[in-house]
Parts: structure tokens; sequence; C-alpha cells
């Protein structure tokens, strides 16, 4: 697949002139379109939702986007909750999926009446006290343990997670908490991470859908969703063939007939919580190469760093790069592509053929793409470097700020204890 940015130079030069270097840029068509497309895929049942992964890109704007589709948020931290009730989620609106959830976040999910999914089955009594009783609907996070395989091979290792309840522990929770005054269950799993295959969620799907039918026949709780999580995957390499939405919406499907149709539970609705797949490859970081450095091997100095982008630094993860204005240039140059942390991980990319890039002041635009999704989110302030703005490329070509760089003021204000920072902190 061949990767092309979803702006031009002039674009990006342009955001540049008026908000500085770097900057991540979201791309308002495409998450439109991909909204609507996981939309009509699950459309054959009736109660599907996405619940978009807050995690992934907490920013209200592109928040606000995917409600127009129907989405709701899903949530895992007390200031995740408020972010969602700030764009005006409430009650079933809010999955809250967290784990090791301190008691302030469990009382916050009960006040906004958000389906709290619990993790292990001793926070049953942990999370009654929070809410002050268990409510009528509530979720169970699943880990079957054991290996995860689909046709193509193991896909990860869920027996070294430290997420979800052992199958003996889920019917038990369930026992529990129906005697608690529950009534309807939801079941969630969340098995593999950024899968590039369209078979993982018609996989997870029937291990959830034949544990679903086990669960409501034994303990008679009334499963009233199951939750499939994320893990639907994006192409960040070039050789990847992306997932398709409609046909994994199909594999679901098919696996619904056969499994949950046939036991009465037609009525089980679908949830989904896609992160990386509604927002990755809709967003991008954009920075401009600052220096050449050549001595054992050539280096590319650019302006942004691990700070703006966690993955290559955190997992070794690929992103493509893009030099505007050379798209169709060829790559006869081998570079390693850095930031100015004090790591020396900090490196988006390692001996990569691109074009030759110029440097300086006004050097090349480099656009890091598949950024949409656990880029900006996972920065952090290492060296004092500082959070870049986060810009939305609205339909028409036109460009909004939606969420300011950070400023030195931003980074002193937690020092404001601290006589002589006080007045560092006010500007």
């Amino acid at each position: 697949m061949e990767k092309r940015p979803f702006a031009t130079k002039d674009q990006l030069e342009a955001i540049a002139e008026e908000y500085g270097t770097p900057f991540h840029l979201y791309d308002e068509a495409g998450i439109r379109r991909n909204a609507q497309a996981v939309k009509e895929a699950f459309a054959w049942n009736p109660g599907f939702r996405e619940y978009f992964a807050v995690k992934a890109t907490p920013n209200p704007f592109l928040m606000s986007i995917l409600q127009e589709y129907g989405c709701g948020f899903d949530c895992s931290s007390y200031t995740e909750l408020q972010l969602a009730a700030a764009v005006g989620a409430r009650g079933s609106d809010i999955m809250f999926s967290s784990n090791e959830t301190p008691f302030a976040d469990y009382a916050l999910a009960s006040e906004l009446g958000a389906i709290v999914n619990l993790d292990d089955i001793s926070h049953i009594d942990f999370f009654e006290q929070a809410a002050g009783g268990i409510p009528e609907t509530v979720s169970c996070r699943f880990n079957p343990g054991g290996m995860f395989e689909i046709s193509n091979g193991i896909m990860d290792n869920p027996g070294d997670s430290k997420y979800g309840m052992t199958t003996d522990q889920l019917f038990e929770a369930f026992r529990i908490l129906k005697s608690k005054g529950a009534q309807n269950f939801g079941i969630h799993a969340f098995l593999c991470s950024n899968t590039v295959t369209n078979d993982y969620y018609p996989k997870l799907a029937r291990v959830l859908f034949d544990l679903a039918v086990r669960l409501q026949q034994e303990t008679g709780a009334h499963i009233a969703f199951i939750n499939l999580s994320g893990g639907v995957g994006v192409a960040y390499t070039p050789d990847q063939t992306p997932n398709d939405i409609y046909a994994i919406g199909e594999g679901v499907k098919a696996a619904f007939e056969e499994i949950l149709v046939p036991a009465g539970m037609g009525d089980v609705a679908i949830f989904t919580e896609m992160g990386r797949f509604m927002m990755a490859p809709y967003g991008a970081l954009v920075t401009r190469a600052i220096h050449h450095k050549h001595i054992y091997k050539e280096y590319v100095g650019v302006d942004a760093c691990a700070v703006n982008l966690m993955r290559p630094a955190m997992y070794g993860a690929y992103h493509h790069i893009t030099v505007m204005g050379k798209e169709d240039a060829p790559c006869d140059h081998v570079y390693d592509v850095v930031g100015g942390l004090c790591e020396n991980n900090d490196k988006f990319a390692i001996d990569r053929a691109l074009p030759e890039i110029e440097d300086g002041p006004e050097g090349d635009l480099l656009f890091i793409h598949d950024t949409g999704a656990h880029g900006f989110s996972m920065g952090y302030s290492y060296n004092g470097k500082l959070k870049s703005a986060e810009i939305l490329l609205k339909e028409d070509g036109t460009f909004q700020l939606i969420r300011r760089a950070e400023t030195p003021s931003d980074y002193f204000a937690t020092f404001d204890c601290f006589e002589p920072y006080a007045h560092l902190s006010q500007g």
C-alpha cells in the first residue's frame, strides 16, 4: 500500500508559519469516512456501538466528531471520565474500563452513570463501596489465558497479560453481582493489539459468544452486550494490507448468527473500542529537519522528539516518513531520523532510505504517518520538552487549532508552591 500524506506541502508550510513545528495534524475528512464505515459494517446489529478509546487521542474536538456517528467513549481514568463528560457524554455513552482502579475513579464513573467494566473479581466489593451499590448493568473483563491463535498463527499470549478474570472467576463474579442486584451483564475481552488481519474480531467473537451462552445458561445472568474491545490495527508499514472493516463486520455477523441466535440470544448488542483503527491513519506528526550529523552513520536531526511520539522509542515501532515536496524523489539516502532527547532510543527511523533531506531553519518538512492514535497522548516532559500543538485539517482545506502548544509557563505551573518559581508559573 502506497502511503501518501493527507495534506500538501503548501498546507503544512502555512500551518508551520502560524504555529511553528512540530505539530500533530488530523484529517477530518478521513476520520469521518472511517467512522461512517465502522457504523455501516456493524449496522446488522441494532445495538451496536463503537466506544472510542479516549486514551488513544484525548481531544474533545475529535471526540465530538465521532459523537456525530453515534460513538460513545471508553475511559480508563478519572481525567478521561471528566473529558467524556465535558463533551456531553453521560450514562451508557461511557464505558469505564480500568485496572487497579482508585476509589475516586469508581465513584465518578458511578456518578456519571457509566457502564463499569470490572477488571478483577476482587474489585466487586471495592466498587460497591465507591458506587454506593451495584448498578443494574455491569460488565466483567475476561482473560482466557494461554495462547490466542488464529489461522495464520499465534497472535498473542493472554496468559502473560495483567488484565481480566479467569474463566472460573468470571462465572463466580457473575453469580456475586447477580446476587447484589445486577440485572444486565456485559462480557469484555482484549486479547491482541494492532492485529492486521480480518480474522481477529470474528475469532474473538466466537470465543466470547460461546462463553456468553454458557454464562447465561449456568448463572441465569442476562447477557446484554459483548464488547470486543480494541485490537483491530492499522497498516503502519507500506507492505501491509489494511484491515477491511466490512469483512470484519461480516465475520462477526456469521459467528453471531451461528452461535447466539440459535441460543435465543439474538438481542445481544455488540460493542467495540477501536482507538487505533478509528484515528491512527488520520493523524501525522509534522516536524522540520534542522541538523545533519555525519559520524559513523548519517543522522537527520528534527525538532520533534519522543515527547511528541513515543512509539518508536518505546516499542521500536515503524512509522512511515514522507519528505514533503519529494514524494516521488528517489530514496537514495540512508538516515537515522532522530530527536533531541538525551536518550539514544529517541529515533523516529533507523537506517531508513529517504530522499536527500535539506536541513536548517527552513529545512524540509517531514510527515510522520499514522500518529493519530497513541501519538500526542503518550507524550511526557523529559528534558523539559514541551508538547506540541494539535491541528485539525478541515474538510474544506482550512485548518483549526484544537490544542495549543505547551509553553514554559505550563511546565512551571505545578511549581507554584515553590516561591522562586511562582512567577514563572504565571506566564
